[in-house]
C-alpha cells in the first residue's frame, strides 16, 4: 500500500508505515511528537525527512492502530 507520502512494504521496516522513500516511520514520528519534539526538531534530527512528511504522519495515519514489536 502507498499514498502520496506514506509507504507500506513488507519489505520495508517489517510493513510498518514509513516516509516514502526513507525507513522513517510513521510511528517514530508521532512518538517524538507526543514527546515534546517540534517540527523543527525533526527535521534537523532526521535530513530526509521533510514538512510534508511529518503532515502525513500526523493527518490521517494517527488514528491507524500502530502496533510495535514491544510485548505486554
Amino acid at each position: 500500500m502507498t499514498t502520496e507520502r506514506i509507504e507500506i512494504n513488507p519489505g520495508i521496516m517489517m510493513g510498518k508505515p514509513v516516509i516514502r522513500g526513507t525507513r522513517i516511520t510513521v510511528e517514530l514520528i508521532l512518538r517524538k511528537l507526543a514527546e515534546g519534539a517540534s517540527e523543527a526538531e525533526l527535521l534537523e534530527d532526521y535530513p530526509h525527512l521533510t514538512t510534508e512528511g511529518i503532515r502525513a504522519a500526523v493527518g490521517g495515519w494517527s488514528t491507524l492502530n500502530l502496533t510495535t514489536d514491544r510485548k505486554s
